[in-house]
């Protein structure tokens, strides 16, 4: 259970990172931030969401929760040198955007006396940096988490209250492959898309003449080059077969262009408003 005498440290002072470092500080819990980059340490300590702060790991030392906001990779290799640094009984949750295989390399070297529950909070943007943290957006955001038989009822319930904390707008539990699955069509094929739409065109000379559907369909192409494709290697299977379905749905509606086929056209349209419905809030 997470109270107001927690030690909470937080390691990556990023957009998410900093997003739960001002919405835990905002509630009025103990915050404390670990990153590589010094000048965003010094980003939140200004703005007092953090009351400690610094580039060296030991500050995780004592922490009783510990949360990762970190790149898949890093936070493996985090893991691997500065566990060390962990204190027994100590629980550690991540914000990343796959769960098989980071649920597996985490739990592999893990000490056995610190547990990890992942934990993915939708709660993105196409810019990247604590100066764009914003906990505001956890209200209109679903928070997932991702148990596993190795996770305690504890663990779980805490993963819970955090996003209540967060003040997120909903809560759901996912298995790993669950959770993969589903992420390979709502987040990373929509990103392949907006990816592979900003390419096929030299478009840049048609930005005056531009309306909001083209913006709105790529906003999300402004993309963390650095994070992304490692997401997508990490589930490439589920992505591929994903690319996969969306290629044949597209042949699908450039046949019935190609032939004419109204009739056809309308009832595609029809059926993607009526599952769009869905998705409103």
């Amino acid at each position: 259970m997470i109270t107001q005498n927690t030690v909470i440290t937080i390691v990556g002072l990023g957009l998410l990172g900093g997003s739960y470092a001002e919405g835990l500080a905002r509630e009025g819990y103990r915050v404390r931030g670990i990153d590589a980059d010094p000048e965003a340490v010094a980003y939140a300590r200004k703005k007092e969401w953090i009351e400690e702060g610094s580039t060296d790991p030991s500050l995780v030392r004592g922490s009783d929760l510990v949360i990762f906001a970190l790149y898949p990779h890093v936070f493996v290799s985090w893991i691997k040198e500065h566990q060390q640094e962990l204190k027994p009984g100590c629980l550690i949750t991540d914000v990343t955007g796959v769960k098989r295989k980071v649920i597996e390399a985490v739990n592999r070297i893990l000490r056995k006396d610190v547990e990890y529950f992942a934990c993915h909070p939708m709660a993105g943007r196409e810019f990247r940096g604590i100066a764009y943290s914003d906990a505001n957006r956890f209200r209109q955001a679903n928070f997932l988490i991702v148990p596993t038989k190795e996770n305690t009822e504890s663990a779980i319930e805490t993963a819970k209250q955090l996003a209540e904390i967060l003040q997120f707008h909903h809560i759901a539990v996912l298995s790993p492959e669950e959770h993969d699955q589903m992420i390979g069509y709502l987040s990373q094929l929509t990103h392949v898309i907006a990816v592979c739409l900003m390419n096929a065109n030299d478009s840049t000379h048609l930005a005056q003449y531009t309306g909001d559907s083209f913006r709105d369909l790529t906003r999300i192409a402004k993309i963390n080059e650095n994070m992304w494709p490692e997401l997508f290697i990490l589930n490439k299977d589920y992505l591929i077969a994903e690319i996969d379905a969306f290629e044949r749905e597209l042949q699908m509606f450039r046949k019935m262009i190609d032939e004419e086929d109204t009739e056809g056209m309308k009832q595609k349209m029809i059926q993607s408003t009526e599952r769009r419905k869905c998705f409103d809030r």
